[in-house]
């Protein structure tokens, strides 16, 4: 078959491997889409612990499952199925108890276990038993099945910031992620959405997506204006994007016992964080991390794009065969459009 292989840092290259064989417990997947992400993009310039090159990245996932093995009990050959990225390991106590994506092993699609940019992948025994693989609802495309994980991280930032129907909503940043918490916001009742970004072109798209108010991140008067614009203060704030100034702010327009998501992760050279505490003190804030989500997630989110709910395939804004990977990397980050989508073409 043929795949991307991180052979190296900003070294990915398409070439012929060995077709993997699987188990009795396993089964294998014609990869039929794979959309980039933020974090590919990390891990091919910067790396991951997690990622030891030679192997294949890629964690949202959709496609076809062409062999099973004689102990594979939920799927069958040619189930249709999308497939997240947290791996729960099943044993220890944040596994056991719902929050596998704090497991401290943390096994991941595209990390330790070999990802999407390749023309077939094994779902291993561990990945079939206990992570997010889930079958494809009738009329979706792969292509919006592959993007259920992303989703699903949005489902779960949300669902740590205890987000309600009527709330007022503050994000910071409009790229693919921010755009999605925003129609995910309205979707479930949101208020309110107030989105914030410097990017003109972004700030449009978020009001496509359904944000009540876009303001630039380069105003004077952004903190006023959203303090303003919310009474004094979100229900719940996210940050989007990997900004410090961002995360600071958010601190500053969330209201009394309100929730702030620290949503985007931060380069490793970024400055460290920097906030007046006690407006956490004394406003009895909650501050928190969101990373990844747990299969619940990834099913509900399959859900809501199947229903209609989150109109995912408009955030499909460039589409490339495999044989294309590289150029698919340089689309995304040119932050010239949304989504990213490595596709089978073949029939």
């Amino acid at each position: 078959m043929k795949a991307a292989i991180l052979e190296a840092l900003e070294k990915l290259v398409v070439k012929e491997v060995e077709l993997p064989r699987i188990g009795k417990d396993e089964a294998l997947l014609k990869v039929k889409a794979c959309a980039v992400c933020g974090s590919d993009i990390r891990i091919f310039h910067h790396g991951n612990t997690r990622v030891k090159p030679p192997t294949i990245i890629g964690h949202e996932i959709s496609g076809e499952i062409v062999e099973a093995g004689d102990e594979v009990k939920n799927f069958k050959k040619g189930d249709k199925v999308a497939i997240g990225a947290d791996v729960p390991c099943g044993e220890c106590f944040y596994c056991q108890n719902g929050m596998g994506n704090n497991c401290a092993i943390n096994y991941a699609i595209g990390y330790q276990f070999s990802g999407g940019f390749s023309e077939y992948m094994v779902l291993n025994s561990l990945t079939l038993r206990h992570g997010p693989v889930h079958h494809l609802p009738k009329g979706l495309t792969f292509a919006e099945g592959a993007l259920a994980e992303p989703l699903a991280c949005c489902l779960n930032a949300l669902e740590l910031s205890h987000f309600r129907s009527g709330a007022d909503v503050v994000i910071f940043g409009a790229g693919p992620i921010g755009c999605m918490l925003v129609e995910l916001s309205k979707a479930l009742g949101a208020k309110k959405v107030i989105v914030t970004q410097r990017s003109e072109k972004r700030l449009k798209l978020a009001k496509k997506f359904g944000a009540d108010l876009a303001i630039s991140s380069k105003d004077p008067g952004l903190i006023s204006k959203i303090l303003e614009e919310t009474s004094g203060g979100a229900d719940v704030v996210l940050t989007a994007c990997p900004s410090v100034d961002a995360q600071a702010q958010a601190i500053q327009v969330v209201k009394n016992r309100g929730f702030v998501n620290l949503f985007g992760g931060l380069p490793k050279d970024a400055p460290k964080l920097c906030i007046e505490s006690n407006i956490i003190h004394y406003k009895e804030i909650f501050v928190h991390g969101s990373h990844g989500s747990v299969p619940r997630h990834h099913k509900r989110a399959l859900d809501l794009i199947a229903s209609g709910k989150v109109k995912i395939k408009n955030y499909i804004t460039h589409r490339f065969p495999l044989a294309h990977v590289n150029d698919a990397f340089a689309a995304a980050e040119s932050k010239e459009g949304l989504k990213v989508i490595v596709e089978d073409r073949t029939k």
